[in-house]
């Protein structure tokens, strides 16, 4: 799977995220950039990866 993902302009004004959403029938990760409006994704934890696997 390929992402149109970009660096932002100004990195050091960013602030990210993370939360598990554990409300309705299955529990969501949410990162979302709060520093912009509308930035954020979720996939359902199942499917997420797991911190480890990131190392």
């Amino acid at each position: 799977m390929t992402t149109d993902a970009v660096q932002p302009a100004n990195a050091s004004g960013t602030d990210v995220m993370a939360s598990l959403d554990d409300e309705g029938p299955e529990s969501r990760l949410v990162i979302a950039d709060i520093s912009c409006d509308e930035a954020w994704m979720s996939v359902t934890a199942d499917h997420a990866t797991a911190l480890s696997a990131w190392r």
